[in-house]
């Protein structure tokens, strides 16, 4: 049960860095647009900020608590 849990944390994990970093080459193109839509420009790193949090998240759940 623990392995499938862990499992499914890291088929989670490695999803969330593929969009993670396929938003941030959508963000560069958009940068080099010299009519951005700064709106949009906004929202795009504002949903790559939330994925960068759900992926620190759930890389703090692969690792194991250690009592020093």
């Amino acid at each position: 049960m623990i392995d499938d849990d862990m499992e499914e944390i890291r088929r989670r994990l490695a999803d969330l860095v593929t969009e993670h970093r396929d938003l941030d080459d959508v963000i560069s193109r958009i940068a080099a647009d010299p009519h951005v839509d700064l709106l949009q420009m906004q929202r795009l790193k504002k949903r790559k900020l939330a994925l960068k949090d759900q992926i620190a998240k759930l890389e703090n759940q692969l690792i194991p608590d250690i009592i020093a």
